[in-house]
This record gives structure tokens, C-alpha cells and sequence, in this order.
């Protein structure tokens, strides 16, 4: 099947070509697709019935396979997609008061960066995103918005996967969800723990984008412990790069700050932080921690919450606390996944259990037979997982 969201308007007029249909078919195609975005064929009334059935037959509106959907009491909507090859990806929409619609999309099944609190990065790192797949779990919010008479507004790179470790294909993706589905510049945020040179190259392309830093911790030595990154590239040299990215563009950096109880909540802390922003265009988003069964750390009580964010502004640092959404649908990067992982595990588990009991009882009546002994595969929808990344290869 050719995914349309995959092609180019040159590509896509080469195919219907190919089909003896007038040129003129493929702007007709490519208006259904993101100007009106549609979800089928059958919607694309001006097509003739033909054209519209070899469109079926041949053809397909995306790549990603809805594998399950959680919707929270806060209108937060959770969305695990299975790719091709069985891998599976997380993407989250968010719905404000205000209007704003957010999509936060991944970039990687999987990440290599092990930050430790983080769910994604605690399974390991499976495989890059293709710019389709990355552009295309945005595509799906807007068209339901769509549906609905309301609009796609915000693009957030903060999904599972570390963008700046997939470069090519997190670019190439901003790019069309300006030229294909109009998100301004400036309503898309690229997240990343600190890969100082693709902050350095990112502030080259002449974007305005934003950029978010995944920062947690203020000296070396606490950040080494929290994200394997700083162990190539330390503080000195991320906040340099983050200079350069304001100089280039004129914008300020967000910094991601995740409190986590006794950890790095602390007016020690705080202050540290101010020192080390000092005279930087930046904002600081402070994000009480989002649990995982992988860490033992818990959120910030809301007292020191606000003794942390008064220090940052002592030091003319601007904080605001980040709103969880989600909580009670395990929203945050990677828990879905995570959760029907377990789920499945569990599954077969009780399968093998229930099989084993099985052959018991025909060995019991007939000794001689013997049943296939299971050997915990639960299919091959995970692909091996990396142990980690090598920085040096990043330049």
C-alpha cells in the first residue's frame, strides 16, 4: 500500500499519472489530504468513483495502526500507534481553556539517552522515526479536530525518543507541519536533554522554532546521575550552546526542570540554578515529577514547589509550574506503552500457564504426547532494544 502522507506533490503527481489520470487530479488529492483532511477515500467527492476505488485498493491515509486510546477526566487524549514493523509509539493531545490544542508526538520508538526517571528512556531504544511517522501522529489530531470544526494550534516535540538523536528526520518533520498543516514556527517546540552540537546546528537553520532543554539539575555531578548525556557534554558547554541558540535567534529557551521529592527541590538547588542562567534568555518550566515503576522518586509537595520558584525569581529567573495532565491515564512519555507491554507479558504469561496445564493433562492420558513448551516471545512487536548511544558519532 502507498501511504499518501508519505508523498511529495511532485511524487504524488507521478503516481496518478502513472494511473492515466489528468494532472489536475493530484492538487485535487493533495487539497482532501490537508486542506480538507479527510479520513478516507470515499470523502474525496470530487474524484471520480473510479480513481476513488483504486485509491482504496492501492493505497492508504497514514502508516500508524491505533493499538489503544485513553482519555482523561481533564479531556487529555493518550494514543499508542503500531508502525509497520510492530514497534509501537506514544502521541498525547492537549486542550486548554484557552483554545490552545497541543499534539506531543515521538520521534523514536524508544530512546537511548537512559535519563532515569523518565519511562522511555528506562525500556531502551528500539529504532529513529521516519519524518512520516513523526509528521503523520500530528496529522491524525488535526484531522479529528478537524471533524470537529476546531484546530490544531501547537506542536510539541516531547514525546518518547530524543529528537536531536534522530536530527534529519525531527527537521524535516517541523518543516511540513508548517508547509502542510500550518502550524506557525513559533507554535513548535523541539525538546531535547542537551546534544550541545545539534543545539549549535538547530540555531544555524534559520527556523523559529523553540527550544526546550531538559535540564533537572544545576551542577555536574547531580545531572550525571539523572542523564548519562552530561557525561559528554557538561553544563558549561550545554548553556553555552544555548547562548548561541539565543543569539542566532533572537528567542529564549525553555528549560524542563522535573521536581522530584529530596531530590532537587531544594533552595540549595534553586539558587544553583539561578547562578548557572544568569544573564540567559530563558523561562523555566518546573514540572512536579510524573511517577514510574521504574523510579523510586515521587513528586514535590506543593510548599517547596513555590519556595524553588521564589528563589528562581530572586535571581531574575522567570518559573512557572508546568499543569500535569493526564495523571490518571498515565499520560507522561512512554507509560501507555509501558503499561500494555505488562499487560501482554502478563497475558502470556497466564497463557503459558494455562497451556502448561494443558499438556499436563494429555501427558497424564497420553504420555507419549508432548506439547510445544513456550518460550515467553510475545511475537516480535518489540525489536531488540540498544543499550545506549555513542555521543561521539554525534557531530
Amino acid at each position: 500500500m502507498i501511504d499518501l502522507y508519505g508523498l511529495t506533490m511532485n511524487e504524488l503527481e507521478a503516481l496518478l499519472e502513472s494511473w492515466d489520470e489528468p494532472r489536475f487530479r493530484a492538487r485535487q488529492v493533495w487539497s482532501w489530504l490537508y486542506d480538507s483532511r479527510v479520513r478516507n477515500f470515499d470523502d474525496m467527492r470530487n474524484l471520480p468513483l473510479p480513481l476513488r476505488e483504486r485509491l482504496k485498493k492501492e493505497a492508504a491515509l497514514g502508516s500508524l495502526e491505533l493499538e489503544a486510546e485513553e482519555t482523561s477526566i481533564d479531556g487529555t487524549i493518550k494514543r499508542l500507534y503500531r508502525l509497520p514493523d510492530g514497534q509501537l509509539i506514544e502521541s498525547v493531545l492537549m486542550e486548554y481553556d484557552d483554545e490552545r490544542r497541543t499534539a506531543c508526538i515521538s520521534s523514536q520508538a524508544g530512546c537511548a539517552m537512559g535519563c532515569v526517571f523518565c519511562a522511555t528512556g528506562q525500556m531502551g531504544f528500539s529504532r529513529h522515526l521516519t519524518s512520516d511517522e513523526i509528521f503523520e501522529q500530528a496529522l491524525y489530531f488535526a484531522r479529528d479536530l478537524e471533524a470537529r470544526g476546531e484546530r490544531l494550534s501547537n506542536v510539541v516535540f516531547m514525546g518518547m525518543g530524543e529528537p536531536f538523536h534522530n536530527y534529519d528526520a525531527s527537521i524535516e518533520a517541523v518543516r511540513r507541519l508548517m508547509s502542510d498543516l500550518g502550524i506557525g514556527a513559533r507554535h513548535i517546540t523541539v525538546s531535547t536533554v542537551g546534544l550541545v552540537p545539534m543545539i549549535r546546528r538547530f540555531a544555524d537553520e534559520g527556523l523559529q522554532v523553540k527550544l526546550a532543554v531538559s535540564l533537572h539539575a544545576a551542577t555536574d555531578s547531580e545531572r550525571d546521575t539523572l542523564l548519562p548525556v552530561n557525561r559528554r557534554w557538561s553544563l558549561k558547554e550545554l548553556v553555552n550552546a544555548c547562548h548561541y541558540y539565543v543569539d542566532m535567534t533572537g528567542r529564549r529557551v525553555s528549560f524542563e526542570w522535573t521536581l522530584i521529592q529530596g531530590e532537587n527541590d531544594t533552595p540549595e538547588q534553586a539558587l544553583a540554578l539561578g547562578r548557572l542562567l544568569h544573564g540567559l534568555k530563558c523561562h523555566v518550566n518546573v514540572i512536579p515529577l510524573n511517577p514510574t515503576t521504574g523510579y523510586h522518586g515521587g513528586p514535590s509537595a506543593a510548599g517547596r514547589v513555590e519556595t524553588f520558584i521564589a528563589v528562581l525569581a530572586e535571581h531574575g529567573i522567570p518559573a512557572t509550574v508546568r499543569v500535569r495532565r493526564g495523571i490518571d491515564i498515565d499520560a507522561g512519555c512512554g507509560q501507555l506503552k509501558s503499561k500494555v507491554l505488562r499487560r501482554r507479558r502478563e497475558q502470556a504469561k497466564m497463557g503459558a500457564a494455562a497451556a502448561a496445564d494443558v499438556e499436563l493433562g494429555l501427558e497424564d492420558a497420553l504420555p507419549e504426547q508432548a506439547g510445544d513448551e513456550f518460550d515467553g516471545d510475545l511475537g516480535g512487536s518489540v525489536a531488540d532494544i540498544e543499550d545506549g548511544v555513542d555521543f561521539d558519532d554525534i557531530q
